[in-house]
Parts: C-alpha cells; structure tokens; sequence
C-alpha cells in the first residue's frame, strides 16, 4: 500500500473516530443544540469529503478521464448545497454556531493528525 493509500485510509477512519469522540464529548458536556451542531457539521464536511474522494477518483481514473470543468461543476453545487444546508440550520434555530464550527472542523483536524502520522512515518524511516 502506498504512502498517499495510507494516509487516505487514516484521514477517513480518523473523520469518522473525531466525529464520534466530539459528538460524545459534546453530549456528555454541552447543550442538545450544541451536540447536535457538532454532529450536523462533522457529517457535513465528512460526507464532502467522501463526495469529493469519489469524484476525483472517477474523474482521474483512465480511460473516464473527465474534463476539468466537471470536476468543478460538482465541487461547487456540493459548496452550494452545503452551505444552504448550514444556511438553514443556523436560521432555523436547529443548531448552536459554536457547535457547528466544531464538527466542521473534523475533516482539518483529520488532515493535520494524518500530516503528523505522515512526519512521524518518513522519520522513522530515515532512522532505521
């Protein structure tokens, strides 16, 4: 497996395991619009994530290589729907902000522990 595999398979496992940490923490801790903020932003950003992944994979994968412009077209009516979604949590009193920037930021944080498994895996190496 290579090293962009792995470090694919840890962000996406790891968006799911901080999603369900931060969603459990906020329960036992916060409001039910704060949890349910964390929640609705981590399942945002992490089913975006996954959205993304596949649309890449089938666009850059030979012979359906796709144009450019498609890719784009996608990434930014999932931007939109997104953020309608976010839009109508938020006016509709559904969700605390504070939350919701929190699960949101899932899919960030997954990314800078996978840089740290990345740094800590290319040391090791030049160690042994």
């Amino acid at each position: 497996m290579s090293i962009q595999q792995k470090l694919l398979t840890f962000i996406v496992r790891s968006n799911w395991l901080l999603l369900i940490i931060a969603g459990t923490i906020g329960n036992l801790t916060a409001t039910p619009e704060v949890t349910l903020g964390i929640v609705a932003g981590g399942l945002i950003v992490t089913i975006n994530f996954h959205l993304l992944y596949r649309t890449l994979k089938k666009s850059l994968t030979p012979p359906y290589l796709a144009s450019p412009n498609v890719v784009l077209v996608k990434y930014y009516i999932r931007f939109i729907i997104s953020g309608l979604i976010i839009l109508l949590l938020i006016a509709g009193g559904y969700v605390n902000p504070l939350g919701l920037f929190i699960g949101l930021s899932v899919v960030v944080a997954s990314i800078f522990l996978a840089t740290l498994y990345a740094l800590k895996i290319n040391n090791f190496k030049e160690a042994v």
